[in-house]
């Protein structure tokens, strides 16, 4: 007979918890999220959210990987220009790591993965597949030196992200310009259109 270890979760309460964690956010930034005020708006006991989540930047990280958090500013554009999507992208997010109210949610996402297995599994299934940096790398096939039939497309996503995640952890204030640099760098320089070749 199999038993089960670990608190075993209602699925219901479990989103509860992760809408309210993500409404109060919208409200009242990182800073001033609680436990308290999730549990309040979730109608659960603080010890029900301690039972599945060490903090709130667990919580917070759940709630960025599952798309909760800010989703119309995290999603990578897609024009089929991969460059311009990607520079859109960077620019965005190097904002949200400036602005008070939001630079703790990307630094949460990184302790969350740093402590929890589970969201650093789910962080690194959000490169794969069509619509996420890998595919959207892959879609831009001929659009950078880099960009090429086969190329490593997981390594090149994991390299822009990497880079996310160092200016977030470090602080350093980003450009529009850093972007570009960034984006010149990881996927080589723009190759000529077939036009411009004439």
């Amino acid at each position: 007979m199999r038993t089960r270890s670990g608190p075993v979760r209602n699925e219901n309460t479990h989103q509860a918890i992760l809408e309210a964690t993500a409404m109060l956010f919208a409200h009242e930034g990182y800073d001033r999220l609680t436990i308290e005020g999730i549990a309040h708006e979730a109608h659960v006991g603080k010890q029900t959210i301690y039972r599945w989540w060490n903090s709130k930047g667990d919580l917070v990280a759940e709630c960025l990987v599952a798309g909760m958090l800010l989703p119309d500013r995290l999603t990578l554009p897609n024009t089929g220009e991969i460059r311009e999507d990607l520079r859109q992208w960077l620019t965005e997010i190097f904002r949200i790591i400036a602005e008070p109210e939001t630079e703790g949610m990307l630094r949460s996402l990184i302790s969350g993965a740093a402590e929890n297995p589970q969201i650093g599994s789910r962080i690194r299934e959000s490169l794969i597949g069509t619509d996420s940096v890998t595919g959207r790398l892959e879609a831009g096939i001929g659009q950078g030196q880099n960009l090429y039939e086969g190329a490593p497309f997981d390594e090149i996503a994991e390299a822009l992200i990497g880079a996310v995640v160092l200016r977030a952890l470090s602080r350093t204030p980003p450009s529009e310009e850093d972007a570009i640099r960034l984006i010149d760098a990881v996927i080589g320089p723009e190759l000529p259109t077939p036009q411009s070749q004439r």
